[in-house]
């Protein structure tokens, strides 16, 4: 009679699972509560003290931790020494383990938890029992997802399991405990409060496999840092599946709408930077608003809202070719005006995640790892370096163009007015070409530079980039300062009667 094995944290399908086995002839060995809940279910189990000789023992800390279990598990059934010794042992072998772990990273995450709590969480038996198995998956059958019981039923009802099935369980108990153990390292990072450990484990879960990538001759999958959060939190309601650059492109219409949130705002997004940002009284005056800065960019762009979508924001963005639209939410009529563009992507919801956390950039051989920016805010550190103080309609739109010109790819300018940008000079090599474009991009939409703010993501290495937008209008200045030419810039403004804020913060996008 075949032996299995059952220890689970997560009940989902055991009880249906282990009848399938019963009815196979299988014999069921188990512990604590999951003995408790077959046995409830009128199946018979033996449980693991029986097999071991010794009772649970160290407030349950130690009950699998025994050579009748990992032998029973480990011994190859094809050594005959292997046999011998088990048979010598007295031990029996256990042909199919399935065990998930202490729910660790959800008992860490939990708000005022004392450490020895956390401590506790940490499952020694269980990524032990499933590593001996994953490891002899050859005779031994690993499973630790519920997900996977219906395959192996149908596997061990026609016969033998075959060797396809048993490495693809093998391979995902490693990658679940691999993944445990990132978890508990991280936990312990942040106890002895090193911000980069000398050995970053990064755990991500597959969330899904995409057509293709950047380009069509590139493979490509999704994954998540924690399932339910960031962009995994949106619900698709409309349009085709999401494209690899559609992700890209939602991660930059959030970015750019984040600063925001407490407003009516609509970003437009192209190549993950933006072509017009605004806000408005509604979503409809706030979408019009970022159209207008560059109406011809808008075509197959991301739309992002930080406010419902009602009827009349819908009916406008329907005559325009968009791949996707995100709101927290939409009003009826909007979806179903959308929902009649069969590719257009509409997805709800809010795609927030921790403030904590690393950004990562993949390098050849390696990757960066740096803090998760926080989003431009208003800051008492500022300082009016001109002579001339901004005024307070010039003020709003310095404010606006500093939490605008964060996500928009380095070297980065912006003109803005009246809570808009109306031109946007964005990855170009130097500053002053950045400018020059922002000031090109206002006049072919027809926009008045005149009177127009400007925001800087870093500092003007030189005062041709002031020269270049006072020629233009330009009448306000927000940059965050530190070249070594700073009273040269300073000095322009002055010259020009320009207004000048230095933040002290640089917003590079790379």
């Amino acid at each position: 009679m075949p032996i299995a094995l059952l220890s689970v944290t997560d009940k989902t399908g055991l009880v249906d699972f282990a009848r399938g086995l019963a009815d196979l002839g299988w014999e069921l060995i188990s512990t604590g509560g999951t003995a408790s809940l077959l046995r409830d279910a009128g199946l018979t189990v033996r449980e693991v003290s029986q097999e071991t000789g010794l009772a649970e023992m160290l407030d349950g800390r130690v009950k699998t931790l025994h050579p009748a279990i990992h032998g029973g598990i480990l011994a190859r059934r094809d050594d005959p020494a292997h046999m011998e010794q088990v048979s010598r042992a007295g031990f029996r072998l256990i042909d199919l383990v399935v065990v998930n772990l202490y729910a660790f990273a959800a008992a860490a995450a939990t708000a005022g938890i004392a450490p020895d709590e956390v401590i506790e969480r940490i499952d020694i038996g269980g990524p032990a029992l499933l590593r001996s198995a994953a490891k002899n998956f050859a005779h031994v059958l690993p499973v630790v997802d519920p997900g996977d019981y219906p395959a192996v039923l149908a596997a061990l009802r026609a016969g033998q399991p075959d060797r396809g099935l048993r490495t693809r369980l093998a391979k995902k108990v490693f990658e679940n405990t691999s993944a445990y153990d990132a978890a508990v390292a991280k936990w312990f990072a942040e106890q002895s409060g090193d911000a980069f450990p000398e050995r970053l484990t990064l755990a991500f879960e597959r969330a899904q496999t995409l057509r293709y990538g950047e380009n069509p001759d590139q493979r490509a999958a999704y994954y998540v840092e924690h399932p339910g959060a960031g962009l995994a939190a949106l619900q698709q309601l409309g349009g085709k599946e999401l494209s690899f650059n559609n992700l890209l492109d939602l991660d930059g219409a959030l970015m750019a709408i984040e600063p925001f949130i407490a407003e009516t705002c609509c970003a437009i997004i192209k190549h993950t930077t933006p072509s017009g940002l605004a806000t408005g009284a509604t979503a409809l005056e706030a979408y019009q608003k970022a159209l207008a800065t560059d109406p011809v960019s808008a075509f197959g762009s991301v739309i992002a809202f930080t406010r419902i979508v009602d009827d009349e924001a819908a009916n406008a963005i329907a005559s325009l070719f968009v791949e996707c639209i995100v709101a927290p939410a939409f009003s009826d009529g909007a979806i179903e005006m959308l929902g009649r563009k069969k590719n257009l992507r509409i997805l709800a919801g809010r795609a927030a995640w921790s403030a904590k956390g690393f950004d990562l950039k993949r390098v050849r051989g390696g990757i960066l790892v740096q803090d998760r920016v926080a989003p431009p805010a208003v800051s008492d550190d500022w300082k009016v370096v001109t002579k001339r103080q901004p005024t307070e309609a010039e003020r709003r739109d310095l404010e606006f163009a500093w939490r605008a010109v964060a996500s928009v790819k380095s070297n980065a300018i912006v003109l803005v007015r009246d809570g808009a940008t109306i031109g946007i000079g964005a990855g170009q090599m130097s500053r002053v070409d950045a400018s020059f474009l922002a000031v090109h991009k206002a006049r072919v939409a027809g926009l008045e530079t005149k009177g127009a703010v400007l925001g800087s993501d870093a500092y003007f290495p030189f005062r041709d980039g002031v020269d270049h937008a006072a020629q233009a209008g330009v009448t306000a200045v927000i940059q965050p300062g530190g070249s070594v030419r700073d009273a040269e810039v300073i000095a322009a403004a002055d010259e020009r009667g320009i207004a000048m804020i230095l933040t002290g913060r640089r917003l590079f996008r790379h």
